[in-house]
């Protein structure tokens, strides 16, 4: 009788280990905690205002190219065009509203004047409203029609196109390179189109007075010179200063926080406009009253 081997007991499968609870629990919690941060962030967006985030923004543009041009950081060729395109480039258009303003004046008042027989005050009344508030006020709605929407319209197609994100790759800080030619060349000219606006404004006055109204040159420039103050054609540069470095720094800043497609560039120079006008007036306010106040 054949005696068979002891058959070999099956072998029991070996339970497979499951994942740990804890490395899927701290995944878990990780995306949850992701996911929290995400909505936060998207609720905080949107409590702000987007006018109000590009405001801070275009702050913060000026406060890196105020700090660059202190350290001399000024591309030479770049200024020059710029300078260039707020200067002579703007010329004609303050030319023409100038004369334009310095007529009008005297037809709205002057003739009133002539009636109450004080046309000797003509003189003074226009150069005190030109160097006090029209002229500086004036250049900076020049200013702002025509270099302003230029520079936000240049920056905001820039942006959208992606070439900020080409210069950024070559390691050149896009302030530096765009934003500081840009606001150094109308820092420098605003005051200089603002003492241009108010020789030409003032002669025109002269010679519609003259025309006018007979009012002699002599007596006219002698009620200049007595109403006018010593300060005042200064107060009017650095007017002329404030409103240029204003312009400049929220048009740059508009243009480099443009968001999407090219539809977007008209609607951001828009907004450019409309919040340097207003910060324009609230600044003017302000410097009304430190340079002018009792």
């Amino acid at each position: 009788m054949r005696i068979l081997p002891p058959s070999t007991p099956p072998e029991v499968p070996q339970e497979t280990s499951a994942p740990e609870p804890a490395a899927g629990g701290n995944r878990a919690g990780r995306a949850a905690a992701a996911r929290l941060r995400q909505q936060a962030a998207s609720l905080q967006n949107r409590n702000v205002p987007r006018w109000l985030r590009r405001l801070g923004a275009s702050l913060m543009i000026g406060g890196q190219a105020v700090s660059a041009i202190a350290r001399l950081r000024i591309g030479r060729q770049d200024l020059t065009q710029e300078l260039l395109e707020a200067g002579p480039g703007s010329f004609l258009i303050v030319l023409v509203t100038a004369l334009a303003a310095g007529t009008v004046f005297n037809i709205q008042v002057a003739a009133e004047l002539s009636k109450q027989g004080a046309s000797a005050a003509i003189g003074g009344l226009l150069a005190l409203g030109l160097s006090r508030e029209i002229a500086p006020l004036l250049t900076a709605t020049l200013l702002t029609g025509k270099v302003a929407t230029a520079y936000a319209a240049q920056l905001g197609t820039m942006k959208v196109t992606e070439q900020i994100d080409a210069i950024t790759m070559l390691r050149t800080d896009p302030v530096e390179y765009l934003v500081v030619p840009r606001v150094l060349a109308l820092v420098i000219m605003a005051p200089v189109q603002c003492l241009v606006f108010f020789l030409l404004a003032i002669w025109s006055g002269q010679v519609s007075s003259t025309l006018l109204y007979g009012l002699p040159p002599a007596v006219f420039w002698n009620s200049v010179r007595t109403w006018m103050e010593p300060s005042d054609v200064p107060s009017m540069l650095i007017k002329a200063l404030v409103f240029g470095l204003l312009i400049s720094v929220l048009a740059c800043g508009w243009g480099l926080t443009t968001r999407g497609g090219p539809k977007e560039v008209g609607s951001s120079t828009t907004g450019a406009v409309v919040m340097i006008l207003l910060a324009v007036a609230l600044m003017d306010v302000v410097l009304t009253q430190i340079l002018f106040g009792a």
